[in-house]
């Protein structure tokens, strides 16, 4: 599998800011449904609905024991994202870089005129 699909999933799931706070609750540690639910005003299936969509994107395990529902986060979902994020940052240095050379070489070829 490619990693831009993955990397699209991702991106998509982090993208609604209730399931980042979710991600952010779920940092400290596992949580039931039921107590992750309580600062969200809305109702259970939308709530499951983002579940699902961080379950689905890797960023988050749900079991069930009984009748409880735990949700934890996978300390290792963000990893394709660093790995793109790093690609991009290098790229982008390098071109920076490159620009700035430019931009010095520009400005001692002014000074020398």
């Amino acid at each position: 599998m490619s990693t831009e699909p993955r990397l699209d999933t991702l991106f998509q799931a982090l993208a609604d800011p209730t399931r980042r706070a979710m991600l952010s609750s779920l940092a400290r540690g596992p949580q039931s449904v039921s107590d992750l639910a309580q600062p969200f005003d809305m109702a259970l299936p939308s709530l499951l609905g983002h579940l699902r969509k961080l379950e689905a994107a890797g960023l988050i395990e749900t079991r069930k024991d009984g009748r409880v529902r735990t949700c934890a986060i996978v300390p290792d979902a963000l990893t394709p994202v660093r790995g793109w994020l790093d690609e991009q940052r290098a790229l982008w240095e390098g071109r920076l870089d490159r620009l700035e050379d430019y931009v010095t070489r520009l400005m001692e070829e002014r000074s020398r005129d």
